[in-house]
């Protein structure tokens, strides 16, 4: 479970503070598929920050399946992003010298898994998203969208229980876009992990089961989706 108290964050831009969050409370329940929307600048990549251990609040708790990560240690945040966090990037992040199933390994290389067993789970990964057919590819031979369900594939090599997508068909066109959309759709059919996606699109928020809209930093609606 996710959950977040009162939970504000300001940054300082010079002598002004641009306020991020504004007292935000919250709960996403396990294997939920959320979508948070809002325009630029309503808090929600701060949101996806701060449930990644990426950054920290200025008051307020955010905790993730019991770990209060304002408070966790290095050590504990270091294991959690690399045990039970998956994030997809709207820029694809993928490494261009390594093929989509050694790019698929590395999250699982990290955790110290010999790469013949990580392989074996990443081509696992590879046919949920449909590219099984192309890992012996290098990135610069791949199209948009099969660069990002490579990278959905690497974000759930190693069965996180949390997985965040930040804008995930923002940079794809609509077959693209509808192909990442069917990939979460199975993702959330067969309960692989809870899911939480900050977009602009209408159609990845009508996907979800329930959408938080952010304005001005703070929850302004939580709608039930399909």
């Amino acid at each position: 479970m996710i959950e977040l108290k009162n939970v504000t964050r300001r940054y300082h831009q010079g002598e002004n503070a641009v306020l991020a969050l504004d007292d935000v409370s919250l709960r996403i329940e396990p294997e939920e598929f959320v979508a948070v929307t809002g325009e630029s600048g309503s808090g929600k990549s701060t949101f996806l920050h701060l449930i990644g251990g990426l950054d920290k609040p200025d008051s307020g708790e955010v905790l993730v399946n019991g770990l209060a990560l304002q408070s966790a240690s290095d050590k504990k945040l270091t294991a959690y992003r690399a045990h039970d966090l998956g994030i997809v990037f709207q820029f694809f992040n993928l490494l261009p010298t390594l093929n989509v199933l050694e790019n698929v390994c590395v999250p699982l290389e990290f955790q110290g898994v010999k790469f013949r067993d990580a392989a074996a789970r990443a081509r696992e990964m590879l046919r949920l998203v449909g590219m099984e057919k192309r890992e012996h590819h290098f990135v610069h031979q791949l199209s948009g969208g099969e660069m990002q369900r490579t990278a959905i594939a690497r974000a759930l090599v190693h069965r996180p229980k949390v997985l965040l997508a930040d804008e995930p068909t923002g940079n794809l066109d609509a077959a693209n876009a509808e192909n990442v959309l069917g990939i979460f759709r199975r993702i959330v059919d067969d309960r692989l992990t809870t899911l939480v996606v900050v977009t602009h699109s209408t159609e990845v928020a009508e996907t979800a089961e329930r959408r938080i809209h952010l304005r001005d930093g703070r929850v302004v609606d939580l709608v039930p989706g399909a």
